[in-house]
């Protein structure tokens, strides 16, 4: 079980902005190169991230992409899930659906609580965190 590429891509994406100071813009080049993600790969990220209220984006002279959160707000399950929608590690501890065999499965309880590790280790790191652990 893993992430996408996408979805790594994306990360590395935010962290890098994270990484510049807050307002301030890159080039989707600037961030290809430093991150080594392939250009065109990238445009379509910059694109969901900017549909999902994550990124601003801008054309021209001064343009390229920024944060559109302060990074102390902004968790690595916000862009995780922007990219591949809901954290899910196995269908039968989706919200809002029961599982037929909760109740006399030794397995739900554990990926339940997977479940909830993941999600809350993803929402618990901030970028602002990892950018403090640049070296």
């Amino acid at each position: 079980m893993q992430i996408t590429r996408q979805a790594d891509y994306a990360l590395r994406a935010i962290y890098y902005l994270s990484t510049i100071g807050p307002g301030n813009r890159a080039s989707t080049s600037q961030i290809a190169k430093e991150q080594h993600i392939p250009p065109s790969f990238l445009a379509k990220i910059i694109s969901q991230l900017s549909v999902a209220g994550l990124l601003h984006t801008s054309r021209g002279a001064r343009g390229g992409v920024m944060l559109a959160r302060d990074i102390e707000d902004l968790t690595m399950l916000d862009v995780v899930e922007a990219i591949d929608g809901p954290i899910m590690i196995n269908e039968c501890v989706e919200n809002g659906h029961g599982c037929e065999f909760k109740d006399e499965c030794p397995m739900h309880e554990l990926w339940d609580d997977i479940q909830k590790d993941i999600v809350s280790r993803l929402e618990n790191t901030t970028f602002d965190k990892l950018a403090k652990q640049k070296v």
